[in-house]
């Protein structure tokens, strides 16, 4: 049988792409690295990492990749659940949340928890809407900032709520509107980013009984708001946005607008990080 050691180094692998990188991860030398993989290979039926070009998993891999992932994923939680009963609240838990999220609200809840347990590490994972609740699932994270979950999971905390607004130029003639029409802000060719609450951006068209039309389709927010101060177009995004606009760009209230709620949550098919449970409860819900 494996032991819990390949595993973490054979994750490591896969997720830095790099042995180098992966003994830096883990702390470890990379012969280290490359002894304790190559002793998993010679007890299976095949490689699980191609050597050259890189290190991608091969297909052997991410079939196994799951359940290496989760089988860590509970041995972590058994060792938080061992120091909880002992009384120590410390040890590191892997949080994920889209780049809004990242961006907007993190920062504030790592000092909160920075200052409320010292003793926990908490890693982050920047994802899509997509790929939160599958990373939840399958082990990759411990606990997701979740997007309007519905319903909201048991023991998960709504953490923050904030709508959408328009992205524009500072010299766009709707810049200094109180608010925007949703119909009008299509004319000027919208944008929208796959990494960006493409979903949200969708169902307030639909909700608005308008036609989704984007004129461009980006995945990384970056570019988005690249492509506005250009010129090409203008775009949607969440108020807790703001933080990352460039300063050639402005926020405006969107008319209609749609509210999203931001959920603190572990899994729902697996047990929880005892300290995942620590996290929210030691989580205000934050204003509007």
């Amino acid at each position: 049988m494996p032991t819990l050691a390949q595993l973490r180094v054979l994750v490591a692998v896969v997720d830095t792409g790099s042995f180098t990188q992966a003994a830096s991860t883990l702390g470890i030398s990379q012969s280290a690295v490359s002894h304790a993989l190559a002793a998993l290979e010679r007890e299976g039926p095949g490689a699980l990492v191609e050597r050259t070009g890189g290190a991608a998993p091969t297909a052997l891999a991410h079939r196994l990749l799951p359940h290496a992932r989760a089988s860590l994923a509970s041995a972590d939680a058994f060792s938080a659940e061992w120091a909880a009963f002992a009384g120590r609240a410390d040890g590191t838990v892997r949080l994920a949340a889209v780049p809004t999220v990242c961006q907007g609200l993190l920062p504030g809840l790592l000092r909160t928890w920075a200052t409320r347990l010292p003793h926990v590490r908490v890693q982050v994972f920047e994802g899509d809407d997509d790929e939160l609740p599958r990373w939840l699932e399958v082990g990759t994270v411990d606990a997701a900032v979740l997007v309007d979950p519905k319903p909201v999971p048991e023991g998960g905390r709504v953490v923050a709520r904030d709508e959408f607004r328009a992205i524009l130029r500072r010299d766009h003639p709707f810049a200094g509107e109180q608010t925007i029409d949703l119909a009008e802000l299509g004319e000027d060719g919208l944008l929208v980013s796959t990494g960006g609450c493409e979903q949200q951006v969708r169902r307030l068209h639909a909700d608005a009984d308008l036609p989704f039309r984007p004129a461009q389709h980006v995945r990384e927010l970056a570019t988005l708001m690249r492509m506005v101060a250009e010129g090409i177009g203008v775009s949607i995004m969440p108020s807790l946005g703001g933080a990352m606009l460039p300063t050639e760009l402005v926020m405006v209230p969107l008319s209609p607008t749609r509210p999203r709620e931001l959920v603190l949550s572990g899994p729902q098919q697996r047990p929880w990080h005892p300290l995942v449970r620590t996290l929210v409860e030691a989580t205000d819900a934050l204003p509007d």
